[in-house]
């Protein structure tokens, strides 16, 4: 019989790609969401759609029954972290408990504060020093402190690419990419940590598969891309095919106008991450897992523009 995962907020961005990959690996995939899947997730013959809240403990501690691994896609709006990011773990904590499965959880860069050094691997000291720090901190906590609970987090850097819409690539760097701008958050010399989805998709699966040696809680570290706005502007000039003017983000009128726009308060909380440079040490992953799926950079950011239709259309082929 082939495995079972619960992969919950699967409609969502990452919850989307999880589920097709887990389902294209064989594994049997129930996919939560409060909205439809999109249609080829939803045809798929693995995968069994489940429409519920994640809220609602009955429903998602029922479709948890008998799955070996739940992994917890659900990522509120920015501006509900405060007050859905802790209920959606104990949710999900609580799915997992039902059957004994492995609780797996995308991490992000938060948790090690402004201050974050630059090369982070697992055991590098976490910082609460702003609200989105704290949350994260005490979302992985509560999975580690949860009484026979084992769980992963997989730690990535920003997302891009996988056929959605919602990150710092498609709302800011290749949002002018049309009027041949690129627009970068922070010093264009600064490297960034990035996380192509598909590939991370399938750390996850591959971790998922060494579930009997994931005893407690585990903190692993997804590398992915390390690049600077120069060698992103470089990379997306060479796929566009024309030279692209760079310019900045307006943080001055966004820190001004920001007690009246919920979502440029939370945002300007971040320009850290764009300020400091910070890749990820992925080598207690790959000890666990052994070599990880790595798509090159050009055909990683030329798979992202064509699914956002940032990518010329060839021109029609002359009649014979």
């Amino acid at each position: 019989m082939s495995s079972t995962v619960l992969i919950l907020g699967a409609a969502g961005r990452i919850g989307r790609v999880l589920a097709a990959t887990f389902a294209e690996a064989g594994w049997s995939v129930r996919a939560q969401s409060r909205k439809p899947l999109p249609p080829a997730l939803a045809a798929h013959q693995r995968v069994q759609a489940i429409r519920c809240d994640a809220l609602d403990s009955s429903a998602i501690r029922a479709a948890a029954q008998g799955v070996d691994v739940v992994v917890h896609a659900l990522n509120p709006p920015y501006t509900e972290w405060g007050r859905l990011a802790l209920p959606l773990v104990d949710a999900a904590i609580g799915a997992a408990r039902v059957s004994g499965a492995l609780l797996m959880l995308p991490g992000n860069v938060y948790n090690f504060g402004r201050e974050l050094p630059s090369l982070l691997t697992p055991a590098s000291p976490e910082r609460g020093d702003h609200p989105k720090a704290r949350i994260r901190i005490e979302v992985e906590a509560r999975m580690a402190a949860a009484p026979g609970l084992d769980s992963v987090v997989i730690r990535a850097g920003d997302f891009f690419g996988g056929a959605g819409r919602g990150s710092w690539f498609d709302l800011v760097l290749t949002s002018r990419l049309k009027s041949g701008r690129f627009i970068y958050p922070g010093p264009m010399n600064v490297v960034h940590a990035w996380a192509y989805l598909p590939d991370l998709a399938q750390a996850f699966v591959c971790v998922a598969a060494q579930r009997a040696q994931l005893r407690g809680h585990h903190r692993l570290h997804f590398a992915g891309h390390t690049q600077s706005g120069n060698e992103m502007l470089q990379a997306l000039q060479s796929l566009t095919g024309r030279a692209l003017r760079s310019g900045g983000l307006p943080w001055g009128l966004m820190r001004l106008a920001s007690p009246f726009v919920p979502a440029w308060r939370e945002i300007v909380v971040m320009r850290y991450l764009w300020q400091r440079p910070h890749s990820l040490d992925d080598s207690a992953l790959r000890a666990l897992v052994g070599p990880l799926p790595h798509t090159p950079l050009p055909q990683a950011l030329g798979a992202a523009l064509a699914e956002l239709g940032l990518l010329p259309t060839p021109a029609p082929l002359a009649p014979a």
